[in-house]
């Protein structure tokens, strides 16, 4: 560390756990206590209760549960290879070119993701590319969404990687795709499972968009979220929370491993 007093890490940790705790864990803590809640009209719970988890595993939540991930692995997956492809490919374009292909990915950050929604919601509602009603429009909004953390991410570990590597291996007589496979992807394999995690929990959380295009056989998990609670059911969009919460977690703690691993390669 960069502090090497015990007094004063002591200090630091102390003034870490009483910002993390009021900011981060405490609002975490409240969801998590409100879905074993019968009642809240204290400052804590004033009973306990799982009939809100038996409601939730009986009715359509686990449905919409499945749907996000699937969503999500959908949009992770294609955000992901549309971003390492843009990244490979913009080192070799000129430093103007390279800042117009950074922008158009950037796009959709910096506008409303209920933008993007109503963009996707226009273009493809008439044939050709007719998909207003269909999952797939869902998974496209997602992707758009989330394809720039991925084309950021990359293009990042991008201008770390030491180019000797591949130099040597084209030196040695190998292909460009065979450098690309064997050297390239390998190296940046770390920062490919750091872009699809974070590509996975955007995309699981995601609802302004998510709304305007979902249709009624393909809703995900935080749409049914805001319904729940929309109509009052404070608990029942608690315990909601908690699942998504947790398979998240889940699915990122996966990532983790192999990232641990990557790095450890």
């Amino acid at each position: 560390m960069l502090v090497h007093s015990r007094t004063a890490r002591r200090a630091l940790h102390a003034l870490f756990l009483l910002l993390f705790l009021p900011v981060f864990a405490l609002p975490l803590l409240v969801i998590v206590a409100a879905s074993f809640a019968t009642s809240w009209s204290g400052a804590l719970p004033s009973g306990l209760t799982l009939t809100h988890y038996q409601d939730a595993a009986s009715g359509d939540s686990l449905n919409a549960l499945l749907t996000s991930v699937l969503t999500a692995l959908a949009a992770s997956v294609a955000a992901l290879t549309l971003g390492t492809w843009a990244a490979l490919a913009a080192e070799r374009l000129a430093r103007r070119t390279r800042r117009l292909l950074d922008g158009l990915f950037l796009l959709p950050m910096a506008v409303p993701s209920v933008v993007v929604g109503l963009s996707l919601l226009v273009a493809f509602s008439r044939p050709p590319f007719l998909l207003n009603g269909t999952p797939q429009i869902v998974i496209l909004a997602h992707t758009v969404l989330v394809t720039a953390f991925a084309y950021q991410s990359v293009t990042a570990a991008l201008a770390r990687l030491d180019p000797a590597y591949a130099q040597s291996a084209a030196g040695l007589g190998a292909r460009p795709g065979y450098v690309l496979r064997r050297v390239t992807l390998p190296l940046l394999l770390p920062s490919l499972s750091a872009a699809v995690g974070l590509c996975f929990a955007l995309s699981m959380g995601e609802l302004s968009a998510t709304v305007m295009l979902y249709p009624p056989d393909w809703m995900p998990l935080p749409v049914q979220i805001f319904a729940t609670t929309d109509r009052g059911a404070l608990f029942a969009g608690a315990v909601l929370a908690v699942a998504l919460m947790a398979a998240t977690l889940l699915v990122l703690l996966g990532v983790s491993r192999i990232r641990t691993k990557a790095t450890y390669r």
